[in-house]
């Protein structure tokens, strides 16, 4: 089927391929520093992926081999942030984009090279998977720009890594690389160079001839564990985890293990 998922920006590059839709950070000049239109290409591509059955999974990688994304596009500070309207509405950008990203119903994952700085990493935490090769460089240094930092970012870097590594982070503006990264639960898994194309499509492969139906509920099961105890759902949970018993896709799982051979899964 081709491939009608557009981007309304040159510099998001979008493509299905073998049940993943790839976003790509295209910016290369800027080592794929994000614009204001490319904080904005990302909430309606997701929207469109979460409603479309062929999109098992969603990718965010950067254009080339320098960068995943190398921060904001500060050439756009003095016309998008110097004003108290221009950052209010730049800040909200960003937010709608990265809360876009830790809400898609479909499970998403950052496929890292290079450069991964403050709004990279970012695009990075908002995402459930993360993998790196082993030239990833990880920083988030609003301190040495005197940024404010939203309450969201932080709270996933927290969740993340706990407090103190991201007191560490946060409070340094240190760069690091990937095996620390790995070491402190920013990324999930590493790999040289070399093997990233390969670990990724692996991981693809994995995810997407699973369950779509038993992946969305552990992805919202999990989101209301992370929740304050007065707000947890646990009939939602209940329902989600009931949904899986009485779908298409249990009957098949069922089937395939007695027939001895690999599930083909509807999300149904």
């Amino acid at each position: 089927m081709a491939n009608d998922f557009v981007s309304p920006t040159d510099r998001v590059q979008v493509r299905l391929a073998s049940g993943a839709l790839h976003i790509v950070f295209n910016n290369p000049t800027r080592h794929n520093a994000l614009s204001v239109d490319m904080w904005g290409a990302v909430p309606p591509l997701l929207a469109q992926a979460a409603q479309d059955e062929r999109v098992r999974l969603v990718v965010f990688s950067g254009a080339g081999d320098k960068a995943f994304v190398s921060g904001a596009d500060i050439s756009q500070f003095e016309d998008q942030r110097a004003a108290k309207a221009a950052v209010e509405r730049y800040e909200a950008l960003a937010e709608d984009a990265l809360m876009s990203i830790y809400r898609s119903p479909k499970p998403t994952l950052a496929c890292i090279r290079g450069w991964c700085i403050g709004g990279g990493v970012n695009v990075a935490i908002s995402c459930d998977i993360r993998m790196a090769a082993s030239d990833a460089v990880f920083s988030v240094p609003a301190a040495k720009l005197g940024l404010g930092y939203r309450y969201s970012a932080l709270q996933n870097l927290v969740d993340l890594i706990g407090v103190g590594a991201t007191k560490d982070l946060f409070y340094t503006g240190r760069r690091i690389d990937a095996a620390e990264a790995l070491r402190l639960g920013l990324v999930s898994r590493t790999c040289a160079v070399d093997q990233l194309a390969a670990l990724l499509d692996e991981t693809i492969d994995s995810i997407a001839s699973n369950a779509p139906l038993t992946i969305a509920a552990a992805k919202a099961i999990i989101g209301e564990i992370l929740k304050p105890a007065p707000d947890f759902d646990a009939a939602r949970c209940g329902e989600l985890i009931l949904g899986c018993f009485n779908s298409e896709d249990y009957a098949e799982g069922r089937r395939a293990f007695m027939e001895k051979r690999k599930p083909q899964f509807k999300g149904r």
